[in-house]
C-alpha cells in the first residue's frame, strides 16, 4: 500500500509542469496530496495496529476495515439488512487528522480572506446542532451534505418508511431499503460515512410531526445544553409545515423551509426569498394564508389586531413571511408543467379516505423528477452551512426590475447628490481637497447602473430597507452615513415617505440615522456588511 502511494505521488509530480512546481498553486497542490496519503496511511497503520493487538474472539464484526473480507451473498445480505434496521453504534474515535483531511475542503472555504468571520467559520459548523423536519426527496439531500459538511448534531424527523416510489428521488434509500424507516435508513449510510459518535451525533426520530404538544413530546425540543442553530423545514403537508413556521417565529429560532418540488423541472428557476415572494408556487401560497389563519385566530383569543395582514400590531411573529432573516424559503417559479394523478375508479368506489398513508394527509400522487428535490434540498444545506459559518450569500430576487427603473433609481440619486454637493461646497476654501464638511462628505457618487440592479435586487430585494414596501411603491436609493460617499455598502433602498423622513432627520439632527428604530437599524447596517465590493471598493 505506502508502495503503491508513493509511485502515485511519484507520477504525479513528474507530470507538473517546471513552472508549476515553482508555481504556489503547484506547491499547495503537491502538500495536499502529500498530507491526503500520509492520513490514509495513518488511518491504516492505526486500524491494523488495533487488530494486531486484539484477540480474535473480541474482533467486532461491525466495525469498518480498510480491506473487505470475502462474504457471501447471502450472509452480505443478512449483514446488510440488520445494518439498516439497526444502525452501527458509534463506537469508533476517528483521529484528529483523519477528521481535519475529510473536512479540508470545506474549511479552506470557510477560512478564506472574504469570510467576516474567517477563523471560527468550520469551527461554528462543527459545534452546531440542527434539526430536518421530513427525510424524503428534498430533506435527505439535505440532511446528506450537513453530516458530510461537519454538522455535529442532526435530529432527523419522519414517521415515513422508504417506498419504492420514492427511490427516484431519496438521497441514500436503495432497493433493499424498501420498508424501513426513512429517518433509520438515512442514519445508517450517514454513520458510514463519520464513524465517529462524538464528530456527528445522530438523533432519529421515528414519529409524525402534528404541532400538537401532546402527540409531538419533546421532539422539537433541542438537546440538553444545547440550542437549535438551525431548523430545516421539508415537509410537504400544509398544516404541519405552518405550524412548524409557527413554532420557530415565535421562539425566533432560524428556519429554513423548502416549498414545493413536484411537477417542476427548471433548475434556472430555483430561488430563495422571503415567504411573501415565493411566486407560482401553490404550496407557498397556501402555507401564507395558513399562516394568516393561525395569526389571525391567536389574535382574536388575545385581543390584538392584524396589521396590513402581515404582522400583529404588538410586533407579532407572522411578520417572519416578510422577513428572510427570520425565515427563508427555497422555491421555485417554474409554472408547474404536471398534474396530479388522476383518482381512480377504485379510490372513487371505496372513497379517498382509505388511501391515504394516514388521516388527513393529500392522498393523490404528486409526480416529481427527482432532481428537482435533490437540487431544492442542496440550496437548503448550502444556505444553511454559509449561515452557520458566518459567510452568507445574498440570493438573487426572484423580482426583476426593468432597465429604465434602474436608470431612473440612479439618476434620482445622482441628481439629489449633486444638490447636496453645489450646497454644502461652499463651506469648503477655494482649492481645498478636504471632501467633508461639517461631517458630510461632499463629493459624486461612486456607483455606476450597473451597481443599482445588484443594490435593487439582491441587497435590498426590491423593497424599503426601513417599512418593508415593496415595487408599486417609489423606491429610491439614499446614503446612509452620510460622512461616507455613495458607495454601494453605503446605499440604502427606500420608499419616497420613508425617505423624506429619513432626509428631515438628516436636516433636523445632523444624521438620518438617528431617527430610525434601533432593530431596523441594526438590520440595516447588518445587510450593508454583507454588500459585496471589489477589492479596492472598501471604505
Amino acid at each position: 500500500f505506502p508502495c503503491r502511494v508513493g509511485a502515485y505521488c511519484s507520477h504525479r509530480y513528474d507530470t507538473i509542469s517546471m513552472n508549476e512546481r515553482l508555481s504556489g498553486q503547484g506547491i499547495a497542490f503537491t502538500i495536499g496530496l502529500l498530507a491526503g496519503s500520509i492520513a490514509t496511511l495513518v488511518l491504516a497503520s492505526r486500524r491494523n495496529y488495533r487488530e494486531s493487538k486484539r484477540p480474535s474472539s473480541d474482533v467486532d464484526s461491525s466495525s469498518p476495515s480498510l480491506e473487505p473480507q470475502p462474504q457471501s451473498a447471502t450472509a452480505r445480505h443478512n449483514n446488510n439488512d440488520a445494518l439498516r434496521r439497526n444502525p452501527p453504534a458509534a463506537t469508533v474515535r476517528l483521529p484528529p487528522e483523519i477528521r481535519s483531511e475529510m473536512l479540508s475542503r470545506n474549511s479552506l472555504y470557510f477560512s478564506s480572506s472574504s469570510s467576516s468571520n474567517s477563523d471560527g467559520g468550520m469551527e461554528r459548523i462543527t459545534n452546531s446542532s440542527v434539526l430536518v423536519v421530513g427525510l424524503g426527496g428534498v430533506g435527505s439531500h439535505a440532511a446528506h451534505m450537513l453530516a458530510r459538511a461537519g454538522v455535529q448534531y442532526l435530529r432527523l424527523v419522519d414517521f415515513d418508511q422508504v417506498t419504492l416510489s420514492s427511490l427516484n428521488r431519496h438521497a441514500v434509500a436503495t432497493l433493499d431499503d424498501v420498508g424501513l424507516p426513512k429517518a433509520t435508513v438515512l442514519c445508517s449510510h450517514l454513520r458510514r460515512i463519520c464513524p465517529d459518535g462524538k464528530s456527528l451525533v445522530l438523533d432519529p426520530v421515528i414519529k409524525m410531526y402534528t404541532g400538537d404538544k401532546e402527540k409531538d413530546g419533546v421532539m422539537l425540543d433541542p438537546p440538553e445544553g444545547r440550542k437549535w442553530d438551525m431548523i430545516i423545514d421539508a415537509i410537504d403537508d400544509v398544516p404541519t409545515k405552518a405550524n412548524l413556521i409557527a413554532h420557530c417565529a415565535k421562539r425566533d429560532i432560524r428556519v429554513i423551509s423548502c416549498m414545493g418540488a413536484g411537477g417542476k423541472a427548471d433548475p434556472t428557476r430555483v430561488h430563495v426569498s422571503d415567504l411573501r415572494s415565493a411566486s407560482r408556487d401553490p404550496l407557498a401560497t397556501a402555507v401564507r394564508q395558513k399562516l394568516r389563519s393561525i395569526g389571525k385566530k391567536e389574535a382574536k383569543e388575545n385581543g390584538v389586531k392584524i396589521t396590513n395582514g402581515s404582522g400583529v400590531a404588538n410586533g407579532g411573529w407572522l411578520s417572519c413571511i416578510d422577513d428572510d432573516s427570520k425565515l427563508a424559503v427555497v422555491f421555485s417559479s417554474e409554472k408547474v408543467v404536471a398534474k396530479l394523478a388522476a383518482i381512480t375508479d377504485e379510490q372513487k368506489e371505496e372513497g379517498m379516505h382509505n388511501f391515504g398513508a394516514v388521516d388527513n394527509m393529500r392522498v393523490r400522487v404528486l409526480p416529481v423528477l427527482g432532481t428537482m428535490p435533490a437540487i431544492m434540498g442542496q440550496t437548503l444545506a448550502a444556505m444553511a452551512l454559509c449561515e452557520l459559518g458566518g459567510k452568507p450569500f445574498s440570493p438573487v430576487g426572484a423580482e426583476r426590475v426593468g432597465r429604465n427603473v434602474r436608470h431612473k433609481l440612479y439618476q434620482h440619486l445622482k441628481s439629489r447628490e449633486k444638490k447636496l454637493e453645489e450646497r454644502l461646497r461652499l463651506a469648503l476654501r477655494e482649492g481645498s481637497k478636504n471632501y467633508t464638511t461639517g461631517g458630510v462628505y461632499v463629493g459624486p457618487i461612486q456607483i455606476d447602473p450597473d451597481d443599482v440592479e445588484y443594490l435593487m435586487a439582491e441587497l435590498w430585494k426590491n423593497k424599503c430597507a426601513l417599512s418593508g414596501d415593496r415595487l408599486g411603491t417609489v423606491l429610491e436609493l439614499h446614503r446612509w452615513d452620510k460622512s461616507r460617499p455613495a458607495t454601494p455598502n453605503n446605499l440604502v433602498l427606500m420608499s419616497i415617505k420613508s425617505a423624506q423622513k429619513f432626509e428631515k432627520d438628516f436636516e433636523e439632527m445632523g444624521d438620518g440615522r438617528e431617527g430610525v428604530d434601533a432593530e431596523i437599524r441594526k438590520k440595516v447596517e447588518a445587510r450593508l456588511a454583507m454588500c459585496v465590493l471589489d477589492a479596492e471598493d472598501v471604505y
